[in-house]
Parts: C-alpha cells; structure tokens; sequence
C-alpha cells in the first residue's frame, strides 16, 4: 500500500497526525529513517510534534525544513543534520574497538576512550572534565536550524526538558526554541554540565517526559498519534555485567516517566465525556507505535557511536519499520488505535 490508496483501492482523505519521538543518542538516526518514509505520504499531514533529546533535535530540524521547503525541505533538513553529525564523529574520542570493526559489532564496549571516560565519569564530573561547558551539537545545530524560522513553522513542537533544582519537565514550544533549550533536552549530567535557561538548570528530558504525551491531546487537532520508540520498555533476561545493568536501570528510568502519563491517559480516556470540550479530546485519541528488535540488540555505549555507516543502518532500519507499519496498519489510522494503552492498567 503506498500513496493515497487503502488496501482496498479506494482513497485516502488527508489525515492529522501527530509524532512522539523518544531520545536515544545516535539511535535517534533511527528515527530520521522512520519521519523519512512518513514524510512520503502526503496524504498524513504532521501537525504537532513532542520530542526529548534526539527525539526533540530530530523534530526541531523537520519542522525548520517543513517550513523551508515542505516535505522534502524536511527530509532534506534531516539529512544534512544526520550527516553533520556523522561529519563530527570522525573527530570524537568515541570510537569503535578494533575487535568490534572486526566483529561488525557497533557497540563501543571495547573502545579505549570509551571504557576511560566511563571510569572517569563515575568519579568526575563534567565540570570537571569540561569546566568550559563545550558541546560539539552546538555548532551543528546553529549551523543546521533556522530558529527564527522555526516560529513560523505550521508544525507545532513540545520539547521537554528536566528542571534540575525541582525534577519537573519544562515543555518549550516554537517561539521558546533555542540551541540551549535543544541541547538542555540531551543533557546527560554524567557527561555535560546543565544548561542554564531563564536562569535555571536542566537536564536531559527523559528524566521527566520521554517524550511527554500530553500537549498532543491538549494542544493539537490531530487524534492519531504515533510513538517512535527506541528506548526498549521489555529486555529478555536479567543483565549481569556493570554495563548491562546500568543499561537497563537507564532504560527503565528514562521509560518510567512515559509509562506513568499512559496509564494516566488511559484512566482519562476510561472517564472522559466524549461529548464535551476537553473529554472529547481524550476520549477521541488514537495511539500508535513504531519500533524495531534491532534497537533491543544494540548495546547502550553505541548511542555515543555517530559512524556514517551505523547512521545510515539505522535509517534504513527506521524507513523498513515506518513501511511495515504503513503496511500493516496504514488503513487503521483515523480509525482505530493499533497500540493499547488500556492494558497498561493491569501493570504495576
């Protein structure tokens, strides 16, 4: 199925949709692929879009481009951002392990400035390491986003990021985009100093929102939103090794915030009136989800890994997901939710 037509021939009406894009380091490369084979049908019209580190740099970047240029201003945008990004990797310190190329493994594990600056950060911190407070994303992202341009943008945007001194997310919309804002969002603390906004500091927005769901509901006429996760909620087995329970203590931090606002979602959903005003809104909301198993199997160091040839892997993985959806659920979407958040319920 492609273009306008359902399953069964007949045609597509435009529809509203509204993207939820998780943060997830490099892999949010995965991410560019899945808004890439989206942005190909022109009969779904994004219209709001809540991001959290990469998620929110990937949704910063479109809606600049859309503006610029329509759907293909926005693919475009994102592929210059992705290759930017590629560009800078080729100077980091985080590099892959000969043992890894030879294996064709993407993890950085057996990376040497990897495994120092692991060490390091569990007795240093940035201000430490980095009392200059740099980040390389600065530059590219200076460079690659118009941020007056991003006002005018017909895509609405929610980027959340962590409030240090009170734990509570900050939602920031297009008029309030800013590099800092943008880099706030990505803030791991372990490894960059907090961003200071409106004279307070943050962190990385997973902490509170990853991303965070509300405003799509709230704020958007779109009912149809699709979740782009890349950050595994379920991991088979229990992790062993310092760094694969560290991974999976991070996973499920940064999922737990998500977790919470769906099942809240779903118990608004349960006693909205469908009939009136705000209640209409939840009542009417359709959630669906893009994700792959090839996430799941990449180790947590290659977040860190910006490789052109992992970058590229990851978008043509997230086109491949974003079509099997389209394929198997495209004629759900405007009818029907594909993802059941209901069962959330019954979790503890």
């Amino acid at each position: 199925m492609t273009g306008k037509q359902r399953s069964n021939g007949t045609p597509k009406d435009p529809l509203l949709i509204d993207l939820a894009l998780q943060g997830g380091g490099s892999h949010g490369a995965f991410t560019w692929g899945v808004i890439d084979r989206l942005l190909e049908e022109d009969w779904l019209k994004i219209e709001a879009i809540s991001g959290t580190s990469a998620g929110a740099m990937n949704a910063a970047v479109m809606a600049d481009g859309f503006e610029a240029g329509g759907a293909d201003g926005a693919r475009a945008a994102l592929d210059r951002f992705w290759t930017a990004v590629s560009q800078a990797a080729r100077f980091s310190p985080f590099q892959r392990g000969p043992l890894d190329v030879l294996l064709g493994r993407w993890t950085l594990d057996h990376s040497p400035a990897y495994m120092a600056i692991d060490l390091m950060s569990r007795v240093f911190s940035p201000y430490d390491l980095n009392p200059s407070g740099k980040n390389p994303l600065r530059s590219i992202l200076e460079e690659q986003i118009d941020f007056e341009r991003l006002t005018r943008s017909p895509i609405r945007l929610f980027i959340t990021a962590t409030n240090v001194q009170t734990g509570r997310g900050r939602i920031f919309r297009n008029a309030e985009i800013t590099p800092d804002v943008l880099l706030a969002s990505a803030c791991l603390p372990t490894m960059f100093q907090a961003v200071e906004i409106d004279g307070e500091p943050y962190w990385d927005g997973g902490f509170a929102g990853n991303p965070t769901i509300t405003p799509l509901v709230r704020e958007s006429d779109a009912h149809d939103s699709i979740l782009v996760q890349i950050n595994p909620r379920v991991r088979p087995g229990t992790p062993k090794t310092a760094s694969e329970i560290l991974n999976r203590l991070n996973e499920i931090s940064f999922n737990a915030p998500l977790m919470k606002e769906m099942r809240m979602i779903s118990l608004l959903r349960q006693v909205a009136d469908p009939g009136t005003g705000e209640g209409a809104r939840w009542a009417a909301m359709r959630t669906h989800r893009i994700m792959s198993e090839m996430i799941v199997e990449l180790g947590a160091s290659s977040k860190l890994n910006a490789e052109a040839s992992f970058l590229a892997l990851l978008k043509e993985e997230g086109r491949r997901s974003a079509d099997v959806f389209l394929a198997e659920h495209g004629d759900d979407l405007g009818v029907r939710s594909t993802t059941d958040i209901d069962v959330l319920l019954s979790e503890c």
